[in-house]
């Protein structure tokens, strides 16, 4: 039975998708979320030569991430499993997979193979370094990406030492891209009639997301350092205490400055020397700081983000993630999402932060289990109940 539609924005799109961990499956997500008919693609259970990476299946990660999908097991190492695949791939749009770049060519599927089966066929990679150079072979991790790509030494403290940023956003990140460099290739298809490969690794995306610190470095030979809560141009912009906790403001500009001072009940640092212009306010950066967190301190924060908020400045409390679901506006915009799970019950996701007026998104169907599908897909490539069942007895599915 056909999965409902997440969306009618990609309907008629078939995407096999071989990904695994997060970086493939975020990519593949974003197109599950707007409709197109995603095939999961696993290796038969019993058959995974070690523990999968991923994390539990039932797991709060792995649901966030499969939802809106239809699976199937084919075991690609078979000569019999990959005739299957390449049956799939005749009809498919895109191939999505984030292996280290040689597995491609030792199982049979690479780009030039693909596209022998289907001119029209995208296939999609993903890798930590790149599909050549010096470091293709290596294995690619979020927090390598992180640290190679410099965001590890312009986060956290000035002299604290290289800190992680608390999500995996060079794997994000490359699988947005990804997904960004599908959606390309099928608008260009559209005039050419022709597929290609599209290719990012967590280490471009990683370097693309530093934008104006890597611009620092490029146009002007400067190299960024760690500037903690504080803003490294923008000032003041940070985190500062009030009575009960801490809060955001990010003052950036004459206006807003002058805005702010005024809302404080300290008009005279608009006037002083010391502050009066944004590259003194740069220059004695710790004494003004020390000055707005002493008077911050004197109130709590929701008075402080209700009053400067009202004279236009822009400043928000510091929430932790069970507050960010609870916050109204969060709510408002419906952030989270409800669906029906066989395992978990209803459970919430994170639904698309990108909304279409006439074809929205939505959470349609739950991650599915292990070959849910298997027979159904398989059914669909012509194939009889009896050659499925001997495919089955043979752990080629």
């Amino acid at each position: 039975m056909p999965l409902p539609p997440a969306s009618s924005t990609l309907s008629g799109i078939r995407v096999l998708d071989l990904t695994r961990v997060r970086s493939g499956p975020t990519c593949v997500r974003q197109l599950a979320d707007w409709g197109a008919d995603v095939i999961k693609v696993e290796m038969p259970e019993g058959l995974e030569a070690s523990e999968p990476l991923g994390g539990p299946r039932h797991g709060p990660d792995f649901q966030n991430l499969h939802r809106n999908k239809r699976a199937m097991t084919l075991n690609l190492k078979a000569p019999e499993g990959l005739a299957i695949f390449r049956k799939l791939v005749a009809t498919a749009d895109v191939v999505v997979e984030n292996f280290r770049p040689d597995v491609k060519g030792r199982l049979g599927i690479d780009y030039e193979a693909l596209k022998a089966v289907n001119p029209r066929i995208i296939l999609a990679s993903i890798s930590g370094f790149g599909q050549d150079g010096p470091y293709a072979e290596r294995p690619g991790f979020d927090q390598i990406a992180q640290g190679m790509g410099g965001l590890m030494s312009i986060t956290g403290l000035p002299g604290q030492g290289p800190v992680r940023v608390g999500i995996p956003i060079a794997d994000l990140c490359a699988g947005i891209f990804c997904s960004q460099g599908i959606m390309l290739a099928l608008l260009e298809r559209q005039k050419s009639g022709m597929g290609q490969w599209v290719q990012t690794s967590l280490l471009q995306a990683q370097i693309f997301m530093l934008d104006f610190q890597a611009a620092r470095w490029l146009v002007d030979h400067e190299v960024p350092k760690q500037a903690g809560n504080n803003h490294p141009t923008s000032i003041p912009t940070g985190v500062y205490p009030t009575s009960d906790g801490h809060m955001n403001v990010a003052v950036a500009g004459g206006k807003i400055w002058e805005r702010f001072a005024k809302a404080v009940g300290r008009e005279d640092w608009i006037t002083n020397p010391l502050y009066a212009k944004g590259a003194d306010r740069s220059k004695n950066r710790d004494a003004l700081n020390a000055e707005i967190a002493e008077l911050l301190r004197t109130k709590p924060a929701a008075h402080w983000v209700a009053v400067l908020n009202e004279a236009g400045v822009p400043t928000g409390p510091i929430n932790s993630i069970d507050e960010v679901f609870a916050d109204p506006q969060v709510k408002h915009l419906k952030v989270a999402a409800t669906v029906e799970s066989p395992v978990r019950g209803t459970i919430e996701l994170v639904s698309q932060p990108i909304v279409l007026s006439r074809t929205p998104s939505s959470l349609a169907a739950p991650p599915p289990e292990v070959g849910e599908h298997t027979d159904e897909v398989l059914a669909d490539a012509g194939y009889s109940a009896d050659e499925i069942a001997g495919f089955r007895s043979r752990q080629i599915i």
